[in-house]
């Protein structure tokens, strides 16, 4: 039986939640390319060459997403809640793989809710609504 790509909307939509960075999902591609593997923070700050910070910050937010699952303290690997989440990681590799410009503008493409919400505290004016 063959699963049905979901619609592109929803696969942009997803991408677009689910990661604040290209930081992010590298991580999470590392991460699922060996899925039985646990990992600690320098192993995966020393594999993607990365700081502390970066890595802390894409594990929390991938934890959040359920795309990894924290086995111990400051121990993780990848595991997803659902087989919709998994499918989607699959997709996401491939199209990473093939069109990786493509995904690395929806990931930075999109409008950051806190540097909107600072610069809007500088409007003088209030918008018409």
């Amino acid at each position: 039986m063959t699963r049905d790509v979901p619609p592109e909307a929803d696969f942009v939509e997803r991408v677009e939640s689910c990661f604040d960075s290209v930081w992010s999902l590298e991580l999470l591609l590392l991460l699922h390319a060996q899925p039985d593997r646990r990992w600690t923070t320098p192993e995966m700050v020393a594999e993607l060459r990365s700081s502390e910070l970066v890595i802390t910050q894409s594990v929390r937010s991938l934890l959040s997403a359920g795309l990894l699952i924290e086995e111990s303290e400051g121990i993780v690997r990848y595991s997803t809640v659902s087989a919709d989440l998994e499918f989607f990681v699959t997709k996401l590799g491939h199209e990473y793989r093939t069109r990786p410009n493509k995904i690395r503008r929806l990931i930075v493409g999109r409008p950051n809710a806190k540097l909107t919400s600072f610069s809007n505290a500088f409007n003088l004016r209030k918008s018409p609504q």
